[in-house]
């Protein structure tokens, strides 16, 4: 007679005449039952569906295992390729030994607040009191994501633009809320149409976030824009959220910042960051800026997030803030390498123009080469990496797009002409159709 035995383990061991066989009892655990909605609920963890991010990744991955003698081109990075300047290092090296750095910042020190007032009237002609209308962060990323705690409830709505980074539309569902998307479309110069939002969504709306110039489109707003965002944001109670995350990477005339527009400082705030403009990008450190009162919703919601950024960085990044020169260097290389770019797809028939700003080059997806057709621009930018080894970055969420980074890695501008000269002859000889 067989005799079971449950372990802990999960392992049922199965007794019977003096043999032991044991086999891998398979089911869910109890808390399988107690994930939130709002991460998959009872199903958390058993989608087979793959994020587009983790598709590239495995795609590099196969790419270079079956061609390791092929150059891998890299344009889906979308990080700066370079080390923060060496001054600002050292500035780290120095704040790190010191004893008084070593305690909690929690909302930040008064020296990181006066040199972004510092700064924003210097760059933008925006005046801010650094006391009450700015508040460091760990990031751009998770200022966008606790600004939602300070305004949505169950059924209250976010308006975003697509495509775009979701993480305030992410945080506002994980509070109940909506998210309306309003599309970023290439007749429109990639502006949200605020005019056709449907009168019950903008009952409900709270928050508009925006981000200009904008990731990926590369596009740039105008004044007239902006001052109609903030009539918008007074005739439906709404809360302007700007990400500028690439604002110091304009290269069609002068940055312009959303507070530098009259009535703006009144309805939102901006939200920056110093890792594209000032090669930060792993030092995680960037700001909320604007209404008083909205600020210090956000400072109280962070409070309870976070302790504040370790003070050596918030006082490296004083010294980033106070040298102009850097944010004029990163943008110069960057606008040198886009330029190149266009140029180069240009010659291998893509339709593309020099953004505005921003490091992405964003650009209609082929229909087919080499004789494949696409369905869409996942399927082109799949093709790409695994057969040829070229990888961007897809987007179809307002018609098949593919977005090009150039933070590739190229130490000197010989090395960007190889670059440039390799994809050229890769992709013209795919002769691809649009």
């Amino acid at each position: 007679m067989a005799v079971d035995r449950l372990f802990s383990t999960g392992t049922v061991e199965r007794l019977s005449s003096g043999v032991s066989l044991k086999t891998q009892f398979m089911s869910d655990p109890y808390f399988q039952q107690l994930f939130a909605e709002r991460i998959g609920g009872v199903n958390y963890g058993k989608s087979n569906e793959i994020y587009k991010f983790e598709k590239i990744k495995r795609a590099k991955r196969q790419a270079l295992a079956d061609h390791p003698d092929r150059e891998l081109i890299d344009f889906g990075i979308g990080e700066n390729d370079e080390m923060a300047p060496e001054a600002v290092r050292q500035a780290m090296a120095r704040e790190i030994n010191e004893p008084a750095n070593r305690g909690y910042a929690d909302n930040g020190i008064a020296e990181f607040k006066e040199a972004v007032a510092r700064f924003m009237r210097r760059r933008f002609a925006v005046e801010l009191n650094p006391q009450t209308e700015v508040n460091h962060s760990i990031g751009s990323k998770p200022a966008l994501a606790m600004l939602p705690a300070a305004f949505i409830n169950p059924g209250d709505v976010t308006l975003m633009t697509v495509p775009g980074y979701p993480v305030a539309g992410t945080h506002t569902r994980y509070y109940g809320g909506e998210v309306h998307q309003l599309p970023l479309l290439q007749e429109n110069g990639f502006l949200p149409d605020l005019a056709g939002i449907p009168a019950d969504i903008k009952q409900r709306a709270k928050l508009l976030v925006l981000n200009y110039p904008n990731s990926p489109t590369g596009a740039l707003t105008t004044r007239e824009f902006y001052e109609r965002v903030v009539d918008f944001a007074h005739t439906n109670n709404v809360v302007v959220v700007q990400d500028a995350a690439h604002l110091l990477l304009t290269f069609q005339g002068e940055p312009l910042s959303f507070l530098a527009v009259d009535g703006a400082k009144d309805v939102g705030v901006e939200v920056h960051s110093l890792s594209k403009g000032f090669h930060m990008i792993g030092w995680r450190l960037g700001w909320v800026c604007g209404a008083e009162r909205i600020v210090s919703a956000f400072a109280d919601v962070k409070d309870n997030y976070d302790s504040g950024q370790f003070i050596a960085i918030q006082k490296a990044a004083v010294a980033a803030l106070d040298d102009d020169a850097i944010p004029d260097q990163v943008r110069e290389k960057y606008r040198r390498r886009l330029a190149k770019l266009v140029e180069t797809l240009r010659s291998c028939g893509f339709d593309c123009q020099m953004p505005g700003g921003s490091y992405f080059l964003y650009t209609k997806s082929p229909t087919s080469a080499d004789g494949e057709m696409f369905e869409n621009a996942e399927a082109a930018s799949q093709f790409l990496i695994r057969k040829h080894s070229i990888c961007t970055v897809p987007w179809d969420d307002a018609g098949a797009f593919l977005r090009f980074s150039v933070t590739y890695v190229a130490p000197s501008e010989a090395d960007e002409d190889r670059l440039m000269d390799e994809t050229r002859r890769r992709l013209q000889s795919l002769n691809p159709k649009f």
